[in-house]
């Protein structure tokens, strides 16, 4: 038997690379991920690491969307 919150500090003890988290996050927002790879990332990948990662994918996601409204509106397009 495992003391409680083990679980939890062996997951954040998981050393996978920038590269791997942020493939990770990446693929999750565009809503497609193999089973097998899915597996090998709960395994893996630290899940502090993931939610910080998912938090500044989500920041740059809607900053782009506002970014691209506001040149959309300023270029007339959208005054038509």
């Amino acid at each position: 038997m495992t003391a409680p919150g083990q679980d939890l500090k062996d997951a954040v003890r998981r050393k996978a690379s920038l590269g791997q988290t942020l493939s990770a996050v990446a693929w999750s927002f565009f809503g497609v991920r193999r089973g097998k790879d899915h597996e090998n990332d709960m395994a893996r990948l630290n899940p502090v690491h993931v939610v910080i990662a998912g938090l500044l994918g989500a920041a740059l996601f809607v900053l782009v969307l506002v970014l691209v409204v506001r040149w959309v509106i300023s270029s007339g397009v959208a005054a038509a």
